[in-house]
């Protein structure tokens, strides 16, 4: 009978924890999104660039759905397996819950990163067609429509966005300094600059975008040599970073009784939040390091 009654308050106590854990992550995810909302409706967002992607009111409901979701999961995990002491579920939660709070921006930056890359990569093919439809005669706005065309996305798109823009009134060069405000380039802004200085004042565009094709292409070969020359610090960060986790996970299956402390107590869990930190902070100044700018 004792027991039973010390099984039932054991019960009892996950029960309350678990919904005061519930009730915190519903709290800080409520907040989190309103705050976002609020900034949305000022036009203060921080997801415009984003857009091309996913609608920011979707973008909110995911970030909040995540949110919530990952949370409360992890704790229920946790409840299943009982391996830790309930008051650690709190912190737990939490941290799931910003984890879950941050992982759609991450991702939607993480494809606006790549489309950006990929018209990085078309930028001197561009350049190359500009440079020949204007050789052949064309003038500059037919130059970039027939380049449009056979170019491929995401530099497609983008060109019929200038070009629509050019057909509805719009000057050419502001249309093409919009281009370059919507994907901020250190080339293209030299190619939107020679543009405009050169239309402005009656230079020869042809011998100038001849010359603009030759400059890209050197940066792009630089570019490939210097990324080439630091992809083994870069390695090497990753490999760094990750040696800590494959050790824990090694032996934990070669010596689980010598490891399980770490994920059964609330001093494990503290030198796995230490160890963490040091790890991101060490990877992050590698990084750093290797990381060189142009």
């Amino acid at each position: 009978m004792l027991k039973d009654l010390l099984g039932a308050k054991e019960m009892l106590d996950y029960v309350i924890v678990f919904a005061a854990v519930s009730l915190g992550i519903y709290l800080l995810v409520s907040t989190l999104y309103k705050i976002s909302l609020e900034r949305l409706e000022n036009g203060q967002g921080e997801y415009e660039e984003l857009k091309h992607f996913v609608t920011l009111p979707r973008l909110l409901s995911l970030r909040f759905s995540c949110c919530f979701v990952m949370g409360i999961a992890l704790v229920v995990i946790l409840l299943v397996c009982g391996v830790l002491n309930p008051y650690i579920y709190m912190p737990v939660g939490i941290a799931a819950a910003v984890l879950g709070w941050m992982a759609p921006l991450f991702y939607y930056r993480w494809k606006q990163m790549q489309r950006k890359e990929q018209f990085e990569a078309k930028l001197l093919d561009f350049t190359m067609g500009l440079a020949s439809g204007m050789r052949s005669g064309l003038g500059l706005p037919q130059a970039l429509e027939a380049t449009s065309k056979r170019i491929g996305d995401p530099m497609q798109e983008e060109l019929q966005t200038v070009l629509r823009e050019y057909r509805f009134g719009m000057e050419l060069a502001d249309a093409l300094q919009r281009l370059n405000d919507r994907m901020p380039c250190e080339d293209l802004n030299l190619l939107v600059t020679t543009i405009k200085l050169t239309t402005r004042t009656g230079g020869s565009l042809v011998e100038v975008m001849d010359k603009m094709v030759e400059m890209i292409r050197g940066r792009r070969e630089f570019q490939e040599r210097l990324k080439n020359m630091t992809a083994q610090g870069k390695f090497e960060a990753i490999a760094m970073s990750c040696a800590p986790i494959a050790a824990f996970i090694l032996l934990y299956i070669v010596d689980p009784s010598l490891m399980r402390p770490m994920v059964t107590t609330g001093m494990g869990w503290c030198g796995i939040g230490i160890v963490a930190v040091m790890i991101s902070c060490g990877y992050f100044v590698i990084k750093k390091i290797v990381t060189i700018e142009v």
